[in-house]
């Protein structure tokens, strides 16, 4: 086994092209490290509906030049058979360690394979790159991003000429495309051949932008911004002046991108701490609401102000911002079907019920809310929105926050707040608390044995609250393909577990609707969820021997 592995690690090695992943794997066989290189030689990346995400580092179970180039040369002989022999591949880049390399490589095999390559011009929001597919008439698209994962993490993600993620088949077709390349010395790698594209397709996306928002809206909400050391910044800006909003006060510590994320543990607006930096930059400044991107700036987290003093910052959670969005499009008028995955909250079909309009869930992820035929509105709870949908097919973190500072400043020029309006969904519709338990892990059969302890000995109660519909989503469902999942429907509350599909995490997520007679009655509602999500929590945790 030892002498294999070490045979596999040299084989490797010698076609890796990369000098820096050649020097850090040569190191670990001279150490005779057998347990690091079995860690990378364990088995290959998986390449999901995802694309691809993980560590950076030498090995087919990291993220490498060898696997990035592999990836493509798949992804290219995919194309090739269905028929897209001379079609065009767009890629983008973030500002992550050796984005830009895996763009450049891309680029190089899919000129190899006798496809069209052209590359955005420098690191840009994820969207942009979304919507440079569709305007560019390409026939998939590459985004080397990974999102808002830890610093050490890459990864690859891929859209077919709709401007939507991969689902399933593609995914597999892909992976098999994938594994049947033999070695890296089959793939022709041309130095030039690819156009690197000017900033006409930034001008066109940020041109896009101006459907975004009502031509006599007002403009007067002040924000402050973070980029989370990533890539938003200058579309955001560019996009914010485009409309006459007031310039955004930046967090400069997070502005300028940088891959080593310095500031934050994890740079992703959802983590403890992340917004430290922005509410301090509030507290100096008191805007209206606090603007976040995630590192490639597909997300929006918004903050607001909680309190009379102005000290205190509240994170709104993706599923108020959802339905916020949701109530502003619907007062202006908007038509066409508003969807958003099963694990976000049930309040976005009471405001489409409410309005007339047509409502679906879909499987978590863009790639499944983006297919939703008359699209007109798509969101998600981890802070993900597509609020034009025939711009940009996938969440987009420029649009959206355009979208919410005007909502802010319609109701700045009411004399009311967000949280004030948030209060009348809830009299409108009924309190919809939403909350997740979200457990990460070092070892994966953790995940594992959750899920097969709930399903081998399911709860019949959660909270006292009798559980009415037990479903395991494996199975699929009337209006769902099947995936790992399951879903408890109880007496004014629901429950959905299921693995992470992008790191290693269980996630559950909560809701639980409280009936509300009058704005009186708000706060008692308010301490009743609140104290519903915790024992839920609490006894979900148990069942699943978390």
């Amino acid at each position: 086994m030892h002498d294999d592995l070490i045979a596999r690690a040299q084989a490797w090695l010698a076609e890796d092209p990369d000098p820096e992943t050649r020097d850090e794997l040569a190191k670990l066989i001279d150490a005779a490290d057998v347990e690091e290189v079995a860690a990378r030689f364990s088995g290959t990346l998986q390449f999901g509906t995802a694309g691809l995400r993980g560590e950076l580092g030498a090995g087919p179970m990291r993220m490498n030049r060898t696997v990035v180039i592999r990836a493509a040369a798949g992804l290219a002989a995919y194309l090739k058979k269905q028929g897209h022999e001379n079609g065009l591949v767009v890629i983008g880049y973030d500002a992550r360690h050796k984005s830009e390399d895996f763009a450049r490589d891309t680029a190089a095999v899919m000129t190899g394979a006798g496809l069209r390559a052209a590359v955005l011009p420098r690191p840009l929001p994820t969207p942009v790159l979304a919507y440079a597919i569709r305007h560019l008439g390409a026939v998939a698209g590459v985004e080397v991003t990974a999102s808002h994962n830890p610093p050490r993490d890459n990864g690859y993600k891929v859209y077919l000429g709709d401007g939507s993620q991969i689902v399933p088949p593609a995914d597999i077709d892909i992976a098999q495309e994938i594994a049947a390349v033999p070695s890296l010395t089959v793939v022709p790698r041309p130095t030039q051949g690819w156009e690197t594209l000017d900033d006409s397709v930034l001008d066109a996306y940020l041109a896009r932008t101006d459907a975004v928002l009502s031509p006599d809206s007002p403009r007067i909400a002040r924000t402050v911004y973070t980029a989370m050391h990533g890539v938003g910044k200058d579309v955001l800006l560019a996009a914010f002046e485009r409309a006459g909003f007031p310039a955004p006060a930046l967090v400069a510590e997070q502005a300028e991108p940088d891959p080593d994320f310095p500031t934050v543990a994890f740079p992703n607006p959802e983590e403890p701490g992340a917004m430290d930096l922005a509410f301090t930059k509030a507290r100096e400044t008191a805007p209206d609401l606090v603007i976040a991107n995630d590192p490639d700036a597909d997300r929006c987290a918004v903050a607001v102000p909680d309190g009379e003093s102005g000290d205190e910052w509240r994170m709104l959670r993706g599923d108020e911002v959802g339905a916020l969005l949701a109530a502003h499009l619907v007062s202006r008028g908007a038509r066409g079907t508003f969807a958003e995955s099963i694990v976000s909250s049930s309040l976005l079909g009471r405001i489409a019920e409410n309005a007339g309009l047509p409502y679906e869930e879909t499987l978590t992820g863009f790639k499944w809310i983006a297919r939703v035929d008359g699209l007109r509105y798509g969101y998600e709870e981890a802070l993900g929105y597509c609020v034009d949908p025939e711009g940009v097919r996938d969440k987009d973190g420029i649009t959206a926050a355009l979208l919410i500072t005007e909502l802010a400043s319609v109701l700045k020029a009411e004399g009311r707040t967000l949280l004030e309006l948030l209060d009348d969904l809830a009299v409108t519709h009924g309190l919809h608390a939403t909350d997740q338990l979200s457990v990460r892990v070092q070892d994966l059969s953790v995940i594992a044995d959750a899920m097969r302890q709930l399903r081998e000995q399911p709860p019949t109660e959660l909270a006292g609250l009798a559980i009415t519909r037990a479903e395991d989503l494996t199975q699929g469902t009337d209006t769902l393909p099947p995936t790992d999942g399951l879903r408890y429907t109880l007496e004014g509350a629901r429950v959905i577990v299921r693995p992470s599909g992008t790191e290693p995490k269980l996630k559950c997520y909560l809701e639980v609707v409280v009936p509300v007679a009058a704005h009186a009655d708000l706060p008692a509602a308010r301490a009743e969820a609140a104290e519903l999500l915790a024992t839920i929590k609490r006894d979900l945790s148990a069942a699943a021997g978390i």
